[in-house]
């Protein structure tokens, strides 16, 4: 039996699903949604919060704030509530709507950005905010998840160590590039401790973080407009970018075997699979790493009228499901998603 008194003392680290049945090939997924933040996320905010506590930054009547596309808000929402500080999230449209609830009903308060920054797109208006706010009021605590070395730090200190326990004799590992923190985090692990372990970061076509062009990027969680400050690229081996129709097709084959997933799984999962399909992969064994749940995707990916309006009819004819999409769009009940 576990008995918990504050959210953050439960993570489950020591599930993972065998996909072989489902990709064709040895790659493991890592499943880091099961804690009270839904994600991943839940790591790196404990961390940061942790640390700036410590230095001192964070004190009684601070009230934190932070960028966010939404699943580290709702992580820093949960830490905030029971740590009894003040938490505004600054997001934009691409925010997930059960997200934004999530924060609200934990106490945080949302501020959606409207437009995009002239050269730094949505995320750059984003940070823009949230130093126009800092800059007005001192009682305001900007972690930075962008640039704060803790955030990586969380996942060299937890989540490489547990990989590296189960498989000692992991060949690749497949982590989605956001902020990077949980891309530095692993990979720092492996190439200090482990340089046999082969790192492939998989990006989302329209993101900017590994030189390519910026672009319309619908999911959140992977990518970004402007390049993250903790990306070292002397620690990755390689590079997948997803496009995000592959994302959704790759969610929705997950999903038809009983796995309800989030966007950035299902890029992770399609990147993974690709690397695989092109390598002599016979012999490998992969991990791959689930930064959170499905839940908080069904007013998107997962809902027929949202897919019908961003990439059309036949966004899962590739895996025979554009039947399902045709059929779904044509009961009345289902309402278009605010968003």
């Amino acid at each position: 039996m576990t008995v918990i008194s504050a959210p953050v003392d439960f993570n489950e680290e020591e599930l993972y699903v065998d996909l072989r049945s489902i990709v064709g090939h040895a790659l493991f997924l890592k499943c880091e949604g099961f804690n009270f933040a839904g994600s991943i996320k839940l790591k790196a905010a404990r961390e940061m919060v942790e640390a700036a506590e410590w230095s001192g930054d964070l004190k009684p009547g601070s009230v934190l704030i932070e960028s966010s596309s939404g699943n580290l808000g709702v992580a820093l929402s949960i830490i905030a509530a029971s740590k009894g500080y003040g938490f505004v999230c600054v997001t934009d449209a691409r925010c997930n709507l059960s997200a934004r609830r999530a924060m609200e009903a934990l106490g945080s308060q949302v501020h959606v950005i409207p437009q995009p920054a002239t050269n730094d797109g949505l995320l750059g208006a984003r940070i823009a905010y949230v130093r126009a706010l800092c800059a007005a009021d001192e009682r305001y605590v900007w972690l930075n998840q962008y640039a704060n070395a803790d955030n990586w730090r969380a996942h060299s200190r937890t989540t490489a160590p547990a990989i590296a326990r189960h498989f000692p004799g992991l060949d690749v590992l497949f982590v989605g590039a956001g902020t990077t923190g949980t891309l530095m985090g692993c990979a720092r692990y492996f190439k200090e401790l482990r340089r046999q372990v082969r790192i492939v970061a998989v990006d989302s076509v329209g993101s900017v973080t590994f030189g390519g062009e910026s672009g319309r990027r619908m999911i959140p969680g992977l990518g970004t407009s402007v390049r993250p400050a903790l990306l070292n690229e002397a620690y990755v081996d390689d590079v997948v970018v997803v496009e995000e129709t592959d994302t959704i097709r790759t969610c929705h084959r997950l999903a038809r075997r009983g796995f309800l997933f989030g966007g950035s799984t299902g890029t992770v999962v399609s990147g993974g699979e690709r690397w695989l399909d092109e390598h002599d992969a016979h012999d490998l064994t992969a991990v791959a790493i689930a930064p959170d749940l499905g839940d908080r995707y069904l007013d998107t990916i997962y809902h027929p009228k949202w897919l019908h309006e961003f990439y059309g009819d036949d966004v899962l004819a590739t895996d025979g499901l554009t039947g399902d999409l045709e059929r779904d769009l044509s009961v009345n009940h289902f309402d278009s998603p605010a968003r």
